[in-house]
């Protein structure tokens, strides 16, 4: 049906104009579009090197790839370098889309992609138009004509969520900018204002629990909104509500260095994009105390952490879902400390599942078993923790959680018990896990499991490229770039070392290795009790100017195979 509509659409002759100059609206990194002029490109884990080539062949002979170049976000990136090859590659490139799929009998026409497409050629049109003659200026016009009658046809056709948001504010964009196009308008608003109500929640969640794809959602709806009041139109109680909602707990999801926190597939955003997003939406409201898509967040003084305390999607919402119940990010100041590996999505299928394991977050696992399973035959998540415990008691000297999850009661018949503690002053993290039984069921079952393998489990505590550990008997010191040193202490339960990790990044060639901080031990009996800390050393002062620039970090070849 997609190119049945996309066949009659690409039929248009309709030439229409902008009713108003497009301005940028969206943010581009200037080392990826330096990349794609040198003819270095990456698209979802996928490295081509090739000066001839264009992005057509890639996506051409990379069937994987196909959506993320034909949404055209690439031009993002060759508009941030904005210089006279950025722009005859943008132009060479857009008009032989136009060539080759503009007639609606080939790839390119699904309706998420063809609303990020409309969203970037209404954008940077005058960087794209600029010194073209007029049959060319034309023919890019009514390409935009046919894409926009496209929309207009199969937005509904969309899966639900960021693909949908993405038709819907495409639409609503073309219709209030392209002359001609404004009967669309209001159709596609009333779909926006029903999409916002089904899928974001009061508490401004989305049930893929991602917090870069929210980002993702509220940046849209900042898009729609802007859009109709700049043409002087009513904004639906639904979509101005559904931002009420996202901003708060975007917020929250923040750490202290101002970025998102990395889970469930989630990065932490192109640098300046949640804080254009959070000041687009111009709602000024503070989060709440409690959780907020399932996040639970601690801060004091200049730090911040944030621990994934709820169940993980289900179902299709589970596709690119990780096995990170009770996992835990760490920020100090504006460095990173504690980390998860992140998402392997754009690495391959291999990294894109060792990345989505318990092993690759920081928190307790039983070697070899993830507290979640990944099947095989969808990538959706099954055997996840049912019942997942949050409280948030008012201590003395900071603020403490209380967590738990089931995820291994039926295989084990263990629980997971994790109390985390940030003092007011930032200074100190104490933590400590429990593996346990609640009754005489789970006693059987781990006697079982006892009795059929040796029961290790590890305490992994991620680390950022940036952060140099130095093991110093019972202790780690952790030197962060800014100066700061954090000690990792622990209470001789387990066997302390430092190993290998990764650090996966969108706009990265390869992935970055790094260091984890290891506690190693065995469950052998109905309760397995480790404590641990990480504290700022003495000679750490509270407050310091942090004005190192970061540094490039190589990419390095790694496999999942080279880590547990």
């Amino acid at each position: 049906m997609n190119k049945i509509h996309a066949r009659r659409a690409a039929l248009g002759d309709a030439i229409p104009t902008f009713v108003t100059a497009p301005e940028p609206r969206t943010i581009g990194i200037v080392g990826r579009g330096r990349q794609l002029i040198t003819g270095n490109f990456l698209f979802a884990g996928l490295f081509v090197e090739g000066p001839n080539l264009s992005i057509w062949d890639i996506a051409r002979n990379h069937p994987e790839v196909i959506g993320e170049i034909h949404g055209c976000a690439w031009t993002d990136d060759l508009v941030a370098v904005g210089d006279e090859k950025a722009r005859t590659r943008a132009q060479t490139w857009v008009y032989d889309w136009i060539e080759q799929f503009g007639d609606g009998r080939s790839a390119g026409w699904d309706a998420g992609v063809v609303g990020r497409r409309v969203i970037r050629w209404i954008n940077h049109g005058p960087f794209i138009l600029r010194g073209q003659d007029q049959p060319a200026a034309d023919q890019f016009m009514r390409s935009l004509g046919q894409q926009t009658q496209f929309l207009a046809n199969r937005w509904h056709a969309a899966p639900h969520g960021v693909s949908r948001f993405e038709a819907l504010a495409g639409l609503i964009y073309a219709g209030l900018m392209l002359s001609g196009m404004a009967r669309h308008v209001d159709a596609a608003v009333k779909a926006m204002a029903i999409e916002c109500h089904s899928q974001i929640s009061p508490g401004g969640a989305i049930a893929t629990r991602n917090p870069e794809e929210l980002l993702e959602i509220l940046t849209l709806l900042n898009l729609a909104v802007q859009s109709l009041k700049a043409a002087n139109r009513r904004v639906p109680r639904g979509i101005s509500q559904a931002v009420e909602d996202i901003v708060p707990s975007l917020r929250a999801l923040r750490h202290s260095d101002g970025s998102l926190t990395r889970f469930h597939g989630g990065g932490s955003g192109l640098e300046g994009k949640l804080d254009q997003a959070l000041a687009d939406a111009g709602i000024k409201t503070a989060p709440t105390v409690g959780l907020h898509m399932g996040f639970a967040k601690l801060t004091g003084g200049r730090t911040s952490l944030i621990v994934d305390a709820a169940p993980p999607p289900e179902g299709v919402m589970s596709a690119k879902g990780h096995a990170s119940t009770l996992g835990i990010e760490v920020a100090s100041g504006r460095r990173p400390l504690i980390v998860n590996s992140g998402s392997g999505a754009r690495f391959g299928t291999e990294w894109r599942r060792a990345s989505r394991a318990t092993a690759s977050h920081s928190t307790l696992g039983i070697d070899g078993v993830s507290s979640s399973r990944l099947n095989t035959d969808d990538d959706q998540l099954s055997n996840t923790p049912q019942e997942v415990r949050y409280n948030a008691p008012l201590v003395e000297n900071g603020r403490r959680l209380e967590l738990s999850h089931d995820g291994y009661k039926n295989s084990h018949g263990l629980t997971h018990a994790r109390i985390l503690q940030l003092s007011t002053d930032g200074r100190e993290i104490t933590c400590e896990d429990l593996l346990t039984t609640l009754d005489e069921t789970d006693k059987g079952t781990f006697d079982a499991a006892t009795n059929a393998s040796d029961l290790g489990f590890k305490i992994r505590l991620h680390l950022h490229p940036d952060v140099q550990p130095t093991e110093d008997g019972p202790h780690v010191f952790l030197t962060l770039k800014s100066g700061e040193t954090w000690v990792f202490s622990h209470d001789g339960t387990a066997e302390l070392s430092i190993m290998p990790s990764v650090y996966l990044q969108n706009g990265r060639l390869r992935p970055l290795g790094t260091h984890q901080v290891v506690l190693s031990g065995h469950a052998m009996s109905y309760a397995t009790r480790v404590r641990w800390s990480l504290a700022k050393a003495q000679d750490t002062p509270t407050a310091l100017r942090d004005l190192v620039q970061a540094e490039a970090m190589d990419d390095v070849e790694y496999t999942p195979g080279d880590f547990e």
